[in-house]
């Protein structure tokens, strides 16, 4: 099986540019470096190709992207086309702020015998708020199936139909990109993750993270607000729609 990493990376984040290098030979399987698309490059037409400022689907979401977490959603969408442009079975995509832990060459080795060509596979940093059925097992590592995939774009396994599927169903998008692959009912890719959590985010480490921008202090009550009820309407779609 054709497998590579694919590390998205912005250029101007210099901080995480001898982490990603480092990281590179780290990994157990070849690894190449895939530049994320810059929101301060981003013109309002690129902008409005892609994102609807309109909820596009139920529940509809609460908040206006910023530019940032569209420049994230369409950097994603570039390494799912470049597990197809490189004619990859699978890809391994993980953002710059990621590190691994030990045991995680062998999760991975049971990620690569389990994944199939619609799977899509999350190692996720934290397990809170996943529960589901176990599909495969060796020793104490894991690949579990949850009812709510859980939030986060640290590291994936992605097989090469998922992502096809993916970048079918996210021509244009109305929510941030983790949230949007929770919607099961949009794609037909099966997500699981694996466990246990054998990756951190080191963001604080290499400068702070590229994605959150400040926030006024109306914007934070309101999202305090809006988030659980958010997650509370996803949660019992979810559960309706299968």
């Amino acid at each position: 099986m054709k497998v590579s990493a694919l590390i998205i990376h912005l250029k101007r984040a210099e901080k995480r540019g001898a982490h990603v290098r480092e990281l590179m030979q780290r990994l157990p399987i070849e690894a190449r470096i895939l530049d994320a698309v810059d929101a301060q490059k981003l013109a309002e037409s690129e902008i409005a190709a892609v994102y609807s400022r309109r909820s596009r689907h139920f529940p509809p979401y609460p908040f206006e992207l910023r530019v940032t977490e569209i420049a994230c959603f369409l950097s994603h969408r570039k390494a799912w086309q470049a597990i197809v442009d490189d004619n990859l079975d699978a890809g391994l995509v993980i953002e710059d702020d990621v590190d691994i832990d030990p045991g995680f060459a062998d999760q991975l080795k049971l990620a690569g015998d389990t994944i199939k060509p619609a799977d899509y596979i999350r190692f996720p940093r934290w397990a809170r708020g996943e529960e589901g059925g176990e599909i495969s097992r060796q020793g104490e590592i894991s690949i579990m199936q949850p009812k709510l995939p859980g939030l986060g774009m640290q590291m994936q396994l992605i097989g090469r139909d998922a992502a096809i599927a993916l970048l079918e169903a996210t021509k244009r998008f109305d929510r941030p990109v983790d949230t949007t692959l929770q919607m099961r009912w949009l794609h037909p890719v099966r997500m699981l993750s694996a466990r246990p959590i054998t990756i951190r985010e080191i963001d604080f480490n290499l400068g702070g993270t590229v994605v959150q921008g400040k926030k006024s202090l109306s914007d934070k009550l309101k999202r305090e607000v809006l988030r659980p009820y958010y997650r509370v309407l996803l949660f019992f779609y979810s559960k309706i729609r299968g």
